[in-house]
């Protein structure tokens, strides 16, 4: 199932229960603007390479467009028109006046060296820097962006526009980034798991946890579980799933991934090793976080799952066949649009204080962040249980309420 064709299955089932018709379905879902640029640099040899480089531009009824990019080798149209819609609905469930975006390149990072990944960066941007902008479209970091590529972003936007650090989220501190913006993601998934599991009378040292994907958003969410007395039982990356069933020793975790040549988990023996996809059926699993890539958990795999609770790390890692599995067999899914908006939740503080031309504190970065996750679960909790549907579709319903809302009043819908 392609990934776009994934996310509008879901809008349709929350759109059915809200019986929107079919012409305001189409206004809500068909992305205001597809750009496709073929980006091309000089590699390190001399030789000339060029990519393929895609933004979308969803919606903007709430606000100007927000969302991340993507360096990554299966990056094409559909899959940034997918995650485009996903960032609307997930700034409308969080509140926060913002549409959706979402942009990336065909191109596999790691097959950079640095000062190619510069010199790709910049010349994406000499390709859309007329689209984007602090009140039309805002970037940020994604799968196989940093950092420092948010500064590059930035520097190459100035050059046409002046200086405005508003324009892109998720840049260096010392550049008017935002602190705590690195760890928002995951920690936005451990404060929601913890609300989640307490919500269902559970206490942290009663439910193990398995995180596939031990990259930014995993590594945070381990952190910010172990801290909260969540046995972490298991672990995977591409190198394999790491397994102890008295739970994990995180810190050592961390500290092996940070002296790792490639931030890898390979070598890390202080438990049993298992193949990477393992992890998605192991018996002793309460909670599982599919923190990696999209589509992980589908209708070929999805009788494997024994956790009692999905939390999305992802986007989109469960696709729709499975997900009505999984609801059958009684499985609670808290979902992505939800469960990983903790990074452009920062994000949005990040804008509003570039806007301000002031810095917050690191506490008030993490309360500012509980408050707004926990109004926004608090408010899918009581629409899943007023209307009797899942997590997910309560979700898209008050996403697709607020968007639709916004329209009306603007006059467009």
């Amino acid at each position: 199932m392609k990934a776009f064709e994934a996310s509008k299955r879901y809008f349709e089932i929350a759109a059915d229960q809200l019986k929107i018709d079919s012409d305001r379905r189409d206004t809500l879902l068909i992305p205001n603007r597809e750009m496709q640029v073929q980006v091309t640099i000089e590699r390190d040899n001399g030789q000339l390479e060029n990519f393929i480089g895609f933004r979308v531009q969803h919606d903007d009824y709430r606000g100007p467009m927000k969302g991340g990019l993507r360096y990554h080798p299966e990056v094409d149209l559909d899959e940034v028109r997918a995650l485009a819609s996903l960032m609307t609905w997930k700034t409308a469930v969080a509140n926060l006046p913002f549409g959706g975006a979402k942009g990336g390149i065909g191109v596999d990072p790691n097959s950079l060296s640095t000062r190619e990944i510069e010199r790709l960066t910049r010349s994406f941007v000499d390709q859309i820097h007329e689209i984007v902008g602090p009140d039309k479209d805002i970037p940020g970091p994604d799968m196989g962006t940093d950092h420092r590529v948010m500064a590059w972003f930035r520097n190459q936007w100035e050059k046409y526009h002046g200086f405005d650090p508003s324009v892109i989220t998720g840049k260096p501190v010392e550049e008017y980034g935002a602190k705590g913006r690195e760890e928002a993601t995951g920690r936005g998934v451990g404060l929601l798991t913890h609300k989640l599991m307490k919500r269902l009378g559970s206490k942290p040292g009663e439910s193990n946890v398995a995180i596939q994907g031990f990259g930014n958003v995993g590594t945070h969410a381990a952190k910010f579980l172990d801290e909260a007395q969540f046995p972490i039982v298991a672990v995977s990356d591409i190198t394999g799933t790491y397994y102890r069933a008295a739970g994990l020793n995180v810190r050592a975790l961390l500290k092996h991934k940070l002296e790792h040549p490639r931030g890898l988990l390979e070598g890390f023996d202080d438990c049993e090793t298992l193949p990477p996809d393992a992890l998605l059926g192991l018996s002793d699993v309460d909670i599982l976080i599919p923190a990696a890539v999209g589509g992980v958990i589908t209708e070929e795999n999805v009788d494997q799952i024994q956790a009692k609770v999905i939390v999305e790390g992802a986007n989109g890692p469960v696709y729709p066949i499975a997900d009505r599995i999984l609801s059958d067999r009684g499985i609670l899914v808290l979902p992505d649009i939800l469960a990983n908006a903790g990074g452009v939740t920062v994000s949005y503080f990040e804008w509003v204080q570039n806007r301000q031309h002031y810095r917050w504190t690191l506490d008030r970065v993490r309360q500012e962040l509980e408050h707004t996750l926990s109004d926004a679960f608090e408010k899918v909790w009581q629409t899943a249980n007023q209307h009797d549907v899942s997590l997910r579709t309560a979700a898209y319903m008050i996403a697709i309420n607020r968007v639709q809302r916004a329209g009306e009043l603007a006059g467009f819908a």
